[in-house]
């Protein structure tokens, strides 16, 4: 099997020079010819072979010798040593079945080292053969399709099966490699951006964010890095990038609600907004609100939540004004049924809240507050006690201090029915607590709310006994009538109102 394997790389020999076949003519996987099985039949010894000189040129590449090691072959002939190596590691093995072509998957392993080490030395300029070698190679090695039910595995049930282990891609070992040295390629500065932007193009970045699909957070990892670095080198792909991962966030928010990498790709985003230059474009502001606060609607949240809550900072870091804008976003989005998510939104309205100026706090402090207050009379106590909490923060104390005139009678009622009704005794002592500084920062007020808060308890009252009085009336009536057997309903049109 190895000599098959073998049999197929160029060699010296004293009358001709083997050759590679161009995967560029081959009609499948868009010009790359992906081999998966060593036992298909090799061609025959005397039989020669097309060659084309665009992407392994003859005159470079033959009588080089993929085996021979870097360190072996003049400086002259190793960049052609190099993509000889390249065109080695096309070859793709099956890895579900760890006794088969175990030989072929050493050497190769061992190649892929070769590589990476080569590459991580400095070398001169990549050439443009050399460059369209290598993304070939990645193509061949890491472009794959996810079965549909490998997609849905972490978001199919709205993030509750996170305990669960994420399945593992047994040719990781090899992956991993070729992960390592994409990304030492794309931070070398041995790669001219001009000649690279050519085939790490809007194609290759495409499928490269259709693998973030992967379950394995390894390689979700692999995938940030070598985004985040394509994004900062290939100034010319960045509107693209930013607009291929916007339309990822619109599918998954809009269609599916299931996507394993919307972590990752936030992160990317995050460091991405960091280097925003101010003021900030209509595009940017236009990506807060139709995607990042659209995110905070699916059941799996949780998954990114803390990477989606930095996304949302930077933005209101880079303009303050923004800070109302969001907080009418997240009141827009707010979960009545899913107390997980209320705590999260809690947590995040008190990081906005943090960093928001007085201006922008009027703007949204009667809608806010009045969600406050619903939240403090949750009847789950984790959600009562994040809200009684907001009062421990110190900017948000001076907000409420500057605003108590607005803020109390909103948040009042709801505070002296936890007093009254609610079931968990830590609940009731922080709501004790949030009375007493109320109490102590404006007694007249909290007075006054105290009087109109009883005065619409007694009407509320007094509607109810209206209500079930008028309830007992019908009641009696109905009984004295008599029970007739055949009763028609007649319908009377209304008179128009002019």
């Amino acid at each position: 099997m190895l000599k098959q394997f073998l049999a197929k790389l160029p060699r010296r020999s004293p009358k001709s020079f083997e050759s590679f076949e161009d995967p560029s003519n081959s009609p499948n996987n868009g010009g790359f010819q992906r081999t998966t099985s060593l036992n298909s039949a090799s061609p025959k010894p005397n039989a020669p072979k097309r060659t084309s000189s665009a992407v392994f040129p003859s005159s470079v590449i033959a009588g080089i010798e993929p085996l021979l090691p870097f360190k072996d072959a003049p400086a002259s002939e190793k960049m052609s040593l190099f993509i000889s190596k390249l065109s080695l590691c096309c070859m793709v093995f099956d890895f579900n079945n760890p006794t088969k072509n175990t030989a072929e998957k050493d050497l190769k392993r061992l190649t892929l080292i070769e590589l990476l080490e080569f590459i991580a030395s400095g070398p001169p300029k990549f050439s443009e053969p050399a460059i369209l070698a290598l993304c070939k190679m990645c193509s061949i090695n890491l472009f794959r399709v996810f079965p549909p039910n490998y997609r849905a595995s972490r978001s199919n049930n709205g993030g509750e099966n996170d305990d669960d282990e994420p399945s593992f891609d047994p040719a990781w070992p090899h992956l991993q490699l070729v992960y390592d040295i994409l990304l030492k390629f794309v931070n070398s500065p041995s790669v001219e951006p001009k000649i690279a932007k050519k085939y790490i193009n809007h194609s290759f970045i495409l499928r490269i964010l259709d693998l973030f699909e992967s379950e394995d957070p390894r390689e979700r990892d692999c995938l940030k890095a070598i985004m985040h670095r394509i994004y900062g080198k290939f100034m010319v792909h960045r509107p693209f990038i930013r607009k291929s991962i916007s339309n990822v966030f619109y599918r998954f928010v809009f269609e599916t609600d299931k996507h394993n990498g919307i972590a990752e790709l936030l992160e990317i985003f995050g460091s991405v907004i960091t280097g925003f230059a101010l003021p900030l474009k209509e595009e940017h502001k236009i990506f807060l609100w139709r995607v990042l606060i659209p995110l905070h609607k699916p059941k799996s949240l949780a998954v990114y939540f803390q990477q989606l809550c930095y996304c949302v900072t930077q933005f209101i870091e880079k303009d303050p004004k923004l800070a109302s804008t969001v907080i009418r976003g997240l009141l827009k989005y707010w979960p009545i049924t899913n107390s997980q998510k209320e705590v999260m939104f809690l947590g995040e309205v008190e990081e906005i809240l943090e960093g928001i100026n007085m201006g922008e706090f009027e703007r949204v402090m009667v809608p806010l507050f009045w969600r406050i207050g619903c939240c403090i009379n949750s009847s789950h106590f984790q959600v009562a006690e994040r809200a009684l909490l907001l009062w421990n923060n110190d900017q948000i104390f001076n907000l409420i201090g500057h605003n108590r005139q607005v803020i109390l009678p909103i948040i009042f009622p709801a505070l002296e029915t936890n007093v009254r009704t609610h079931w968990n005794q830590s609940v009731l002592n922080l709501t004790l607590n949030v009375r007493n500084v109320f109490t102590e920062m404006d007694n007249m007020l909290f007075l006054a709310c105290h009087a109109h808060f009883i005065e619409e308890q007694e009407k509320q009252s007094l509607a109810v006994e209206k209500r079930k009085e008028a309830w007992d009336r019908l009641e009696n009536a109905a009984s004295l009538q008599p029970i007739s057997g055949n009763t028609t309903a007649v319908l009377v049109p209304m008179p128009r109102v002019n």
